[in-house]
């Protein structure tokens, strides 16, 4: 695996596991690239990343160049021609190694009797390079999106629909979030600009910081002791808007990987957290993270559905419920949402968000406040859940966010901005 050649090959892999068999790029890629130098870990994600990223562009484009699809045991050679074409068309990998190292992955793949199939195919594309005009084609080859996905899109965006699949598109900018705990946000910039690293700020949070280029873990200032956590923007907002309080009994459900755990403990660290997941392994994660920040919260394994079958009597007086959801806000960092989701996923966890929320509203204290929240842009999740539940509850008064309308508050993926996410606040009267 250590041999560079290999890394074409690897790439193939797990664009196949992804589109063939439904495989997470962010659950079977780490284990890829555990055996790589840094070099090549960078290089394997660009490949994986970047072929899921333009799909659509790739297969189109293929399917000009050859008689027919690839099939069968071959899809692999299939995918790895998608890995040599990436290169020639969306990386700086000079075009003779993009070649070289791609036919001879088919060494790797056990598949060297296709060396020429797949030499003949690159060296095709370079001489009609010029021909292949996207823009003419169907709209999914276009925007790099299924066309079921593009249909809700425009119909939910009718004005920015465009704009919104070109961020999905779009490489994501890499923010933090400093620990008060332990620094303010200026006294920890002023040992990341020590250190060499380029970064601003924003009002949005006041503990957000945006890495100018996207820098390793290791490079941070204080990481292992805790110092600074990868967040995105708007995950940050969550925990802001939940506004925790010292010494209050908190529920955190849907809590993996944790980042939204940590943050309520670094805004009111006397405060008493549960962290609920369903996935044993992702809560794992959470405790790793709360083991590197020096926190502590309880943690349970259980169905946010069924709080009584893991939750005693207690009662909260704030609930962050970060419900299950199409994602369709993260897509630019986890371009395989793309081909993972299916049109029918939306009702189906809209339904799930249902359940998990009218559960959570049950253990939430009168005078309590629960924060309705999702990675997603899409109303079905979001504003008519919400309308749907406040419709339903005498009990619940929303509380109207800055920018929001009385169904919560969206925010669409920017390029120098947060994911795409929604927020709606709702106190138990």
């Amino acid at each position: 695996m250590k041999n560079i050649t290999n890394l074409r090959g690897i790439a193939a892999q797990l664009v196949e596991q992804v589109i063939d068999k439904g495989q997470s790029l962010s659950t079977i890629l780490p284990p890829a690239q555990r055996k790589l130098n840094d070099k090549d870990r960078a290089l394997l994600q660009e490949l994986s990343f970047g072929v899921i990223r333009y799909l659509p562009q790739l297969d189109h484009i293929i399917l000009q160049l050859m008689d027919k699809p690839m099939k069968g045991k071959q899809r692999v050679i299939h995918y790895l021609m998608m890995v040599g074409i990436y290169q020639l068309r969306h990386t700086r990998v000079p075009p003779h190694a993009a070649l070289a190292e791609t036919v001879q992955a088919a060494v790797f793949l056990k598949r060297q009797s296709l060396k020429g199939l797949i030499n003949g195919v690159l060296r095709n594309y370079q001489r009609r390079e010029t021909d292949f005009n996207i823009n003419k084609v169907s709209e999914s080859v276009q925007y790099l999106h299924p066309s079921w996905l593009i249909h809700r899109v425009k119909a939910a965006w009718p004005d920015t629909w465009i704009s919104l699949l070109e961020a999905n598109n779009s490489r994501p900018p890499m923010w933090l979030r400093v620990n008060q705990l332990h620094h303010s946000r200026d006294s920890w910039l002023t040992l990341l600009q020590e250190a060499g690293i380029a970064a601003t700020t924003t009002d949005l949070s006041p503990q957000a910081v945006c890495l100018e280029k996207p820098a390793g873990v290791t490079s941070l200032p204080g990481f292992e002791e805790g110092w600074v956590t990868v967040q995105d923007l708007s995950a940050q907002r969550c925990s802001l808007y939940l506004d925790p309080q010292p010494g209050e009994v908190i529920l955190d459900i849907c809590a993996a990987p944790g980042g939204k755990t940590t943050h309520i403990l670094e805004l009111a660290n006397t405060a008493k957290v549960t962290a609920v997941d369903i996935d044993e392994q992702r809560l794992s994660r959470v405790a790793e993270n709360l083991e590197r920040l020096k926190l502590n919260a309880k943690l349970v394994c259980g169905d946010g559905r069924y709080p009584d079958d893991w939750l005693g009597d207690e009662y909260f007086d704030r609930i962050l419920l970060d419900a299950p959801c199409s994602a369709t806000g993260v897509i630019r960092r986890h371009p395989d949402i793309k081909w993972l989701r299916r049109d029918n996923d939306i009702s189906d966890l809209a339904a799930l968000q249902k359940e998990i929320l009218e559960a959570a509203w049950k253990r939430l204290k009168p005078g309590g406040i629960l924060l309705y929240s999702t990675c997603s842009i899409l109303p079905e999740e979001n504003s008519l859940q919400v309308a749907a539940f406040l419709a339903a509850h005498p009990d619940a008064s929303y509380q109207l966010l800055p920018g929001g309308t009385e169904n919560g508050l969206q925010v669409l993926p920017s390029e120098n901005g947060g994911d795409g996410f929604f927020y709606a606040k709702i106190l138990k009267k």
